[in-house]
């Protein structure tokens, strides 16, 4: 077993958790994910506050155990407020808050009053600082190489012990660029309590890509994502990374045509949201889920450096405990054979 002050913190297992993967990670994927022994968090997926306590309550019945759900504070525009979101959370008691993209001091100390665990996810010290000070339980340090809307520009090795050492005692979750039992040893080094899996979970039953998405994350290495703003319709100017896909290759040069939200965009296919069909200009912000038509190709399809490390579609719940089973290997033979051969070498 691996434990951690994560494990602790959150009543779970093993130091895992999954990515809320907007539009991809339904009740699903997060109950796979919590039933292995993580956290799974679902996003609320621009679901309205009623269809979310819908979800909330589907993904109650798929697990008993802790799992999360995710809103963004200031991201996509809605048509209705952000606080709505965050009060359907708290009315329904989700184990764990977890928040993106946006200032949580508003929201932490109702959570907390309700008995929710709160986490915010950053992508650099200054707002990590922001969020230990507002009260968070914890803090996920994104680094430049995850896939989706990506906050802050520094890797992830070098983001993560930075803000370990800004926000210590409050404990540090690594995300971006892990997608094996060598990623999660790797944060562990560098001072995490544990990790967010995000692109790897993509390539699973549960998750609710879109079959060519899935396809070409499974054909996809490790340079084929770019960090850009192309997909701006609908959430202009924030940064993402996103396949390399023909679509991007094409259009990656006029990269801000995507956040004009031009009225003359052409439709490019759909998307279900909440039961009814949403028409999908080029640029959109969304990715292709199961319920995608259209040009699926010339859609975001969001991924991290990654991608290199997925090569078949495996089941969400083996990935954890293969991820758990794998580090605990890492650390016990591997290293546990360099830290004695050293020892013994010096002892002659």
């Amino acid at each position: 077993m691996l434990r951690t002050r994560l494990c602790e913190l959150l009543d779970i297992e093993l130091p895992i958790l999954g990515a809320p993967l907007g539009m991809i990670a339904g009740p699903e994927l997060a109950a796979a994910v919590s039933n292995a022994g993580g956290l799974g968090i679902m996003s609320f997926n621009a679901n309205p506050p009623p269809v979310l306590r819908e979800e909330i309550r589907r993904l109650r019945r798929l697990t008993d155990r802790p799992f999360g759900v995710n809103v963004i504070l200031d991201g996509p525009r809605l048509p209705f407020p952000t606080a709505d979101l965050v009060n359907t959370c708290i009315e329904e008691r989700v184990p764990l808050l977890s928040f993106f993209w946006g200032d949580p001091t508003p929201y932490v100390g109702r959570a907390h009053a309700a008995g929710l665990k709160v986490i915010d996810q950053v992508g650099s010290v200054a707002a990590a600082q922001r969020s230990v000070r507002a009260g968070v339980d914890a803090v996920i340090a994104q680094g430049v190489e995850a896939g989706g809307h990506v906050a802050g520009q520094v890797a992830t090795s070098v983001l993560v012990p930075r803000v370990v050492d800004a926000v210590t005692p409050t404990p540090v979750v690594a995300a971006g660029g892990i997608a094996d039992a060598r990623g999660l040893v790797a944060a562990l080094a560098l001072g995490a309590a544990g990790v967010v899996l995000g692109t790897r979970l993509l390539a699973t039953p549960e998750a609710r890509a879109h079959p060519t998405y899935k396809e070409r994350v499974l054909a996809a290495g490790e340079e084929d994502t770019v960090r850009t703003v192309l997909f701006g319709y609908g959430w202009p100017h924030a940064p993402h990374r996103a396949l390399r896909t023909a679509f991007v290759r094409k259009w990656l040069t006029e990269e801000a045509r995507g956040s004009e939200e031009r009225a003359d965009e052409p439709v490019v296919g759909e998307i279900r949201l909440a039961g009814q069909a949403i028409p999908l200009p080029r640029f959109a912000s969304f990715p292709p889920n199961t319920d995608a038509r259209g040009e699926v190709e010339s859609m975001a399809m969001y991924a991290g450096q990654g991608v290199g490390l997925v090569r078949a579609i495996t089941p969400a719940g083996k990935i954890v405990r293969e991820l758990a089973e794998g580090a605990r290997d890492i650390i016990l033979r591997q290293l546990g054979a360099i830290v004695s051969t050293a020892h013994e070498g010096g002892a002659r």
